[in-house]
């Protein structure tokens, strides 16, 4: 990720359309200081209430890390989340569970547990060993989906996809997906046979400087408006070339997805970045998100209607 050095006065020059209101920045967003965060300030866009982070991490040495894992990153606890959620004045959120932990979701409840079913849920790894019944016992605790995290392959295939993807459909479930474009691309006709909905993670992995030109951008967008599909703008840094703080290279990419089917997007914030060495100012992503889809009415229905429909708040 490149820092290019602008300041915080330059950065609202190149996000338009962020809405400044102090009373309710002091009310609901502080600065704070968060572990694998860059900055302290709050952002500058003000967010509604039940505002949602549909996307980040818990990680917890108490929990085994699963032999294949290649991301082993330090503690990211529940403690310092809520930290975040102070600072970006979010209220309901989705942990992920990460590749670190492999199909033992263990840390993924546990974190479940603490936040509470009123505003926490969860996106869970499973394999095709997994029963109905602990299924079951995970929708008790807050899991909505299951996620396969494909680039690279760790503790699930796409050989998985179609067989769990028929298991989880009876409890409402979706799949998640996150994988190369070129993946996505290439395994077209299953996503068009699954019976769940599906969930592209941080904008499909659209590459750039190809950007909406790219066979994977027509392939979700058309999935999309079928129906079938949703996408979530996160991970700016994980394809731009431009880098931090205006990462406007993916902006054309997010208004593509904004213009096609504004009801089929979620927001993440992807903390703690286990994919960064230096890790990005989330208050600066979230800012981002003003230039990603500039309508309010537009962007409050991505952060609070569509996150409430998927996820079952």
């Amino acid at each position: 990720m490149r820092n290019a050095g602008w300041t915080r006065r330059e950065v609202l020059v190149a996000v338009p359309g962020i809405v400044i209101g102090a009373a309710a920045v002091a009310k609901a967003q502080t600065a704070t200081q968060v572990p694998w965060s860059a900055g302290t300030e709050a952002p500058k866009l003000v967010v509604p209430p039940n505002a949602t982070d549909c996307h980040h991490h818990i990680y917890d040495g108490r929990f085994p890390i699963a032999p294949e894992a290649t991301l082993k990153p330090a503690d990211a606890l529940v403690s310092e989340y809520r930290l975040l959620k102070k600072r970006l004045g979010t209220t309901r959120h989705v942990i992920v569970q990460p590749s670190t932990y492999g199909v033992d979701n263990s840390c993924l409840l546990n974190a479940l547990g603490q936040f509470g079913l009123e505003t926490a849920r969860g996106v869970a790894v499973v394999n095709t060993m997994v029963t109905d019944r602990e299924l079951q016992d995970m929708h008790a605790a807050g899991v909505r989906g299951i996620r396969f995290n494909l680039s690279p392959a760790g503790s699930t295939t796409f050989q998985m996809v179609a067989p769990l993807s028929k298991q989880v459909a009876p409890l409402g479930w979706h799949i998640q997906v996150n994988a190369a474009a070129d993946q996505l691309v290439a395994a077209k006709d299953l996503w068009y046979s699954l019976p769940s909905q599906i969930v592209f993670d941080h904008l499909a992995h659209v590459p750039i400087p190809m950007g909406t030109q790219h066979p994977v951008f027509a392939l979700v967008t058309d999935l999309m408006q079928k129906g079938k599909a949703w996408v979530k703008l996160s991970g700016a840094y994980q394809e731009t070339k431009v880098g931090a703080p205006s990462y406007s290279d993916t902006i054309p990419i997010a208004q593509g997805y904004v213009k096609v089917a504004p009801e089929r997007l979620v927001w993440g914030s992807d903390w703690p970045h286990p994919t960064e060495k230096d890790k990005p100012n989330d208050a600066i992503l979230l800012d981002l998100l003003a230039a990603w889809v500039p309508d309010t009415a537009t962007r409050n229905r991505i952060l609070v209607d569509n996150p409430a429909k998927l996820y079952g708040f």
